[in-house]
């Protein structure tokens, strides 16, 4: 959540980032309980899984058609061993998906699963893979890690009695007759030979382009993609989040300025500084009273720092207990700042500061410093929380960069006005107007605070924050706060007002904008520039708006490979398969626009809900682009003739999922999701890739620079 106390509105912000390279956030490790066992006993294999910080993995005990993958595991088919129940999950965590509308399990960090195996005849070893797939909420990606085993076991016993198992015609494996197994399997001289190939590989077996074709091995092509990138073109690496939530940070400690606790200080601070010695001692001791304020506030995000990293973002988006406790501390914060108390620290401690701020030498501006940290806390704790809360980031070091930008927002104008104490006559006088700003940020901590109750309430099913019922609230929030702007409404602290000033009733008419935006919402109105904010839209009772537009599936083409079960949002038409892609773009000389994406891919139904929805986007992916969407988790197994060995990792790609997967990792160097490319009919990118991004107009830009950049090469 993006908690932005500033300028007295919401500021909401997005995430971006593009990256281009193959990561590995999760590594399975395979191991068997027993490896001497008797003919008719079970064993259990052991799956664990090692989960970098700031991703998760789904688990396998949920209902697998609710979107997100479930963790799989497949045994190469053999008589000598089968499966006993279903993958059993380990104390796996619960949330409630706000995508998917639907409540998944997961793990962090470490990922435990068995599987019970039974011995029907002696065997070395029993092989197979594991599957599962790992998101990260602060990148937007989602990545599948799969892992082959091979586990040795020594069996003793006879070979059990199952006639039923035993078919006519089974004989040695011959040439060109290969048994089949379920993974993807390595090529490898030291094992079996594992592949059925039914009919002769021939080149009507392969796809248009023979040039991916490096060889061929165990009567199957083997297949090296080049890359989309040119010296021209190539993947940029991007993220903003760190500047940004710094700029946010700094104008952050601006607005503190403006708060009743620390701006008359101002005053009380300079003379502190000018009513002893020279003019050159006093601007060193400025000088250090600044740096000071600012190492305070550095030291406070890096004392923090082990604790604000990329597991305590994932347990603060999915936990309901850390989401209810920040609820109940925001509306603490809020109330206070409606005047009903005061939150500040012992006064023994402030005392004691303001005492030592006395001392000469570095240590008076030092500890003069540490008094006003102290003495402005019950106005700035609210919004250095706010901060720390956001701060749970993707990076160790995103509280220390934060607490930095807010502190040196904090200290310039204290030092500045220190050095030049003439410019205090320029400074407006305190009054009611800092209460009213105290006041305003009451409201948007009390607004934002619904956001935390309501991932709680999704999490834990109590239904007390539906969709309506949670932009009702933020209705009635922003309509007292427009009219406590107009002066409609007095709290504690405030001063009477025969008027109001200009700037003040300019901000009354963009609370009411915004509270006229939020109306429709009401009907079932997306409200896309609150998306990730609002609750998900199957929360909502009443959706007038969806029953009066409504949008219509389209049925399946027999021309398009894979449409029976494949298709794209928004009524799109395009294609499922690259080389029906490939073809169309030459035979129409349009560009193609992949989309790599997966079933579970949270973040790219969020995509296409927010940035896709959008009438230009859509027209834009009508009418410039060939569309392809190329799903890399789908577990369609192809007909074998389609069968390939990849280069990359040198294993067979028998499904639909794994092909594409190996499309993504060696052509685009990627294996996130969701991710964007643009191609010429030459299968060369027309311009460098994007991934999860929610600004609208970013994407217009991308489609339409690829689309100038498609004619430009013509």
């Amino acid at each position: 959540m993006k908690n932005i106390a500033i300028a007295f509105a919401l500021i909401l912000l997005s995430s971006l980032s593009a990256n281009a390279q193959i990561i590995q956030p999760a590594k399975w490790n395979v191991s068997i309980d027993n490896k001497n066992v008797n003919v008719g006993e079970t064993v259990t294999l052991k799956f664990t899984a090692n989960i970098d910080a700031g991703w998760y993995l789904y688990s396998s005990d949920f209902d697998p058609d609710c979107g997100p993958v479930v963790a799989t595991v497949s045994l190469t088919d053999s008589e000598s061993y089968e499966a006993v129940g279903p993958l059993k999950a380990l104390d796996p965590k619960s949330k409630m998906d706000e995508i998917f509308g639907c409540e998944v399990k997961y793990f962090k960090g470490k990922g435990e699963f068995e599987q019970t195996v039974k011995i029907s005849s002696t065997v070395e070893s029993i092989t197979g893979s594991i599957d599962g797939q790992v998101c990260s909420d602060e990148t937007g990606q989602c990545i599948l890690v799969t892992e082959d085993f091979n586990l040795s076991v020594n069996v003793t016993g006879k070979t059990e009695d199952k006639s039923d198992n035993i078919s006519e015609g089974i004989n040695e494996q011959s040439e060109g007759n290969i048994a089949q197994s379920t993974g993807d399997d390595e090529i490898n001289e030291s094992q079996p030979q594992k592949y059925e190939i039914t009919q002769p590989v021939n080149e009507e077996n392969v796809g248009i382009d023979q040039s991916f074709i490096v060889g061929e091995r165990d009567g199957l092509y083997v297949k090296d993609f080049p890359s989309f990138f040119t010296d021209d073109v190539k993947p940029e690496q991007e993220n903003k989040g760190l500047l940004l939530f710094m700029v946010v940070a700094f104008l952050s400690g601006l607005v503190a300025l403006l708060t009743p606790c620390v701006f008359p200080m101002i005053p009380m601070t300079v003379s502190f500084f000018t009513g002893k010695g020279s003019k050159s001692k006093a601007i060193r001791d400025a000088m250090i009273y600044g740096i000071s304020i600012v190492a305070i506030y550095t030291v406070i995000g890096a004392a923090l720092s082990p604790f604000m990293g990329p597991e305590t973002a994932n347990h603060l988006a999915t936990e309901w207990l850390p989401n209810v406790i920040f609820f109940l501390v925001f509306l603490v914060f809020a109330i206070s700042f409606f005047g009903a108390f005061d939150i500040v620290l012992p006064s023994s401690l402030v005392n004691v500061m303001d005492k030592k701020a006395d001392k000469g030498g570095f240590l008076g501006p030092f500890f003069m410093a540490f008094t006003l940290a102290l003495v402005s806390f019950s106005c700035t704790g609210p919004i250095v929380g706010s901060l720390l809360v956001e701060s749970a980031g993707e990076i160790g070091i995103k509280p220390i960069a934060g607490m930095f930008a807010f502190g040196l927002a904090f200290a310039i104008p204290f030092t500045l006005f220190a050095i030049f104490p003439n410019w205090l006559s320029s400074l407006p006088k305190s009054g009611g107007w800092l209460n009213s700003v105290k006041v305003v940020l009451g409201f948007i901590e009390l607004a934002l605070a619904f956001k935390f109750l309501s991932v709680a309430d999704q999490a834990f099913h109590w239904g007390l924050l539906d969709r309506e019922i949670y932009l009702g609230i933020w209705i009635v929030i922003f309509t007292l706060m427009g009219f406590y702007l107009l002066g409609k409404i007095r709290l504690p602290h405030d001063s009477p007002m025969d008027k109001i000033g200009v700037g003040r009733f300019l901000f009354s008419i963009v609370t009411f904008w915004f509270v006229i935006y939020l109306i429709p919402g009401m009907f079932g109105a997306p409200l896309k520039a609150l998306a990730g904010y609002l609750p998900p839209m199957h929360t909502h009772d009443f959706n007038l708006v969806g029953m009066i537009k409504g949008e219509e599936e389209t049925g399946p083409d027999a021309n398009v490979k894979y449409s029976d079960f494949l298709h794209l949002p928004h009524g799109l038409d395009g294609y499922f398969d690259y080389e029906q892609a490939l073809a169309a773009s030459r035979r129409e000389n349009k560009p193609i626009f992949i989309d790599f994406t997966g079933h579970g891919c949270t973040n790219c139904r969020e995509m296409e809900a927010v940035v896709w929805s959008d009438p230009r986007v859509l027209e834009r992916l009508k009418e410039d682009y060939i569309l392809l969407a190329l799903y890399v988790d789908d577990k369609t197994e192809l007909d074998k003739e389609e069968w390939y060995i990849s280069a990359f990792d040198d294993k067979v790609k028998k499904t639909l999922g794994k092909q594409n997967a190996d499309i993504q990792i060696q052509r685009a160097n990627n294996n996130a999701q969701p991710n964007y490319i643009l191609l010429d009919t030459d299968q060369h990118a027309l311009v460098p890739p994007v991934g999860y991004d929610k600004d609208v107009e970013n994407f217009i830009d991308f489609l339409d620079r690829g689309k100038k950049a498609f004619y430009e090469k013509k």
